[in-house]
C-alpha cells in the first residue's frame, strides 16, 4: 500500500496564500486539524461523501499512526477538483474542527504511477531514521484500505424526531408536492447515515435537520429553516452520487 505525501512544512498560517497554492497546484490536497476520535474508516468515508462534490476521488489516505493523527490526503482525478475543494472547503467545520487544507508537498503515488513518474520513496531519501521510517511504512500499509464506495459502517446516532410528517410521502406519490421547506430524497445506498447526509446538505443555507426512517432505508427528510432554502438546496444536490449507482432523487416532501 502507499505511503502518504509529505506533509507542507509548518506555516503560521494554516491558509496558503494565492501565489502559494498556484505555484504548488497538484491532484493532492493535505487536510490537518481534524478530529482525532472519529474512527479511521468513519473519517475516510466522511471525507470521500464531503469531498466527492468536486469531482472524482482516487483515493482518500489517512493512518492510524500516532504522527498521522488529525490529518489525511484526498487525490483527485483533476487539479481543478483539487484547487475548488481546497478554496470552497478551507476553515469548513468537519466534525465540530474546522479543517486546515493545503496542497499536498509532492504529488500521490497513484498519481506518479498513472504519469510514469513514479519512484519507490525509499530511493528518494539518502538517510535519516531508516528504522523508524520502516516501522511506520508497515503501520501505514496496515491501516490503509484503499477508496471504499460502499459506504458501510455508523457514522454516529440519529438526530432527535422532528415534526416531518413523513407518514405522507411514500416513494410513490400521487403527484409532485407543492414546493416547502422539506425535501424529500430517495435513492440512497442502504448504508446511508444521517452523519453522510448532514455533511452535504449542511453545506446550503438554512439547514435544520436530516430525518431517517429506520424501518424504511434507502430514503430521508431534509428540513430547512424556508422554501427558498430547500429549493436551491434541491438543485445544488439533485443527482449526486453517494455511490457510482446511487445517484440522489431529490423532491420535495407531501405534507
Amino acid at each position: 500500500m502507499e505511503e502518504p505525501p509529505p506533509a507542507p512544512a509548518p506555516a503560521p498560517d494554516p491558509t496558503p496564500t494565492l501565489a502559494a497554492s498556484e505555484t504548488a497546484s497538484n491532484q493532492t490536497i493535505y487536510i490537518n486539524n481534524l478530529n482525532e476520535k472519529i474512527k479511521l474508516d468513519e473519517l475516510k468515508k466522511s471525507l470521500h461523501a464531503v469531498f466527492s462534490q468536486f469531482g472524482k476521488i482516487l483515493e482518500v489516505l489517512a493512518f492510524k499512526t500516532l504522527k498521522h493523527k488529525g490529518q489525511a490526503w484526498v487525490v483527485f482525478d483533476e487539479v481543478s477538483s483539487a484547487s475548488n475543494a481546497l478554496r470552497q472547503m478551507q476553515g469548513f467545520p468537519f466534525y465540530d474542527k474546522p479543517m486546515r487544507i493545503q496542497y499536498a508537498k509532492s504529488k500521490s503515488d497513484v498519481i506518479a504511477k498513472a504519469d510514469g513518474t513514479f519512484v519507490p520513496r525509499e530511493k528518494r531519501k539518502k538517510h535519516d531514521d531508516r528504522g523508524r521510517k520502516k516501522k511506520d511504512q508497515h503501520d501505514a500499509n496496515q491501516a490503509a484500505t484503499g477508496i471504499n464506495s460502499a459506504y458501510g459502517g455508523a457514522y454516529g446516532a440519529v438526530p432527535p424526531l422532528s415534526q416531518i410528517p413523513y407518514m405522507g410521502a411514500r416513494a410513490a406519490p400521487e403527484g409532485p408536492a407543492p414546493p416547502n421547506n422539506i425535501l424529500f430524497i430517495q435513492n440512497l445506498p442502504h448504508q446511508t447515515t444521517s452523519m453522510m447526509l448532514q455533511m452535504l446538505f449542511s453545506q446550503c443555507p438554512g439547514f435544520k435537520e436530516v430525518r431517517m426512517v429506520e424501518a424504511k432505508p434507502g430514503i430521508a427528510f431534509i428540513e430547512y429553516e424556508n422554501e427558498m432554502q430547500s429549493t436551491v438546496a434541491m438543485q445544488g444536490l439533485q443527482g449526486f452520487k453517494i455511490t457510482d449507482d446511487h445517484p440522489m432523487l431529490v423532491t420535495y416532501a407531501k405534507k
